[in-house]
């Protein structure tokens, strides 16, 4: 009698299991659509819209592993193309809205500034895909490039968002896309977050310190999340120049 195979139906198992790999990947191809509609815009001018569609490819590069992880769907596919998603939406996108924001009218210097920032994200993906399994989790070293992209189209949605015309602010432009490209690469940490439990339970004060950022941000959008990108970026700094301090503080015998 020959062998009865299966029929393939929307409810097979073996198609669902192999179907819903496609789950993360969808929210990376959002988050390269994200980057690739910023750079788009910035040709076209419309650079507010430019900075919000960087914003957005931050949060959505931020799903896409979790729901890897809650689907128990992880590959190397995927992380592969995460950090080429990563290397378009926060590395080539931020330098080249910068460029043609403010940076395009300082001549050499202004590309100059933008290649430093785009070889710094690739420089720090790359890096961080090599160091994954032997680094403290706790713990990016140099600046992730989500936040460096945050900070450098949160400076421009800024003062698009306050009327400043570019050619006033370009210089601090300037200096805020280099300073960006060079904390990817440097071996200070920040703090990632990912030893969180969210299941964990938290006293009743921390849900109204959420509920208060919610109405920051709601309040001025542009400037509060540039804010915390900016004391985020200062952070590795200072927790830095903490540790080296109390390296040189001589211990007191007990």
């Amino acid at each position: 009698m020959p062998e009865i195979k299966p029929r393939k139906t929307l409810f097979n198992p073996e198609l669902r299991r192999r179907g819903i790999y496609v789950l993360p990947n969808l929210f990376t191809t959002a988050a390269l659509f994200c980057g690739f509609f910023a750079i788009v815009k910035a040709m076209m001018g419309s650079f507010e819209l430019a900075a919000v569609a960087i914003f957005v490819a931050m949060v959505l590069d931020g799903l896409d592993g979790r729901v890897a992880r809650l689907t128990r769907t992880q590959s190397a596919f995927g992380a592969e193309y995460d950090s080429l998603s990563d290397m378009v939406s926060f590395g080539v996108a931020p330098a080249l809205v910068a460029y043609a924001w403010a940076l395009k009218d300082m001549g050499r210097l202004g590309w100059i500034a933008a290649f430093i920032y785009c070889v710094g994200a690739a420089l720090r993906l790359a890096r961080f895909n090599t160091t994954l399994e032997v680094t403290d989790r706790r713990y990016f070293q140099g600046l992730p490039s989500p936040a460096a992209a945050a900070l450098v189209a949160g400076f421009l949605w800024v003062m698009i968002d306050n009327g400043v015309a570019a050619a006033d602010v370009r210089w601090i432009a300037c200096g805020l896309v280099i300073f960006a490209g060079i904390t990817m690469v440097t071996t200070i940490r920040f703090y990632s977050f990912k030893d969180v439990n969210l299941r964990r339970s938290v006293p009743f004060i921390f849900v109204v310190a959420i509920a208060l950022g919610f109405a920051v941000v709601s309040y001025d959008t542009p400037v509060a999340l540039f804010g915390l990108f900016v004391a985020y970026a200062l952070s590795g700094y200072v927790l830095a120049v903490a540790r080296r301090i109390r390296s040189r503080t001589p211990q007191q015998p007990g």
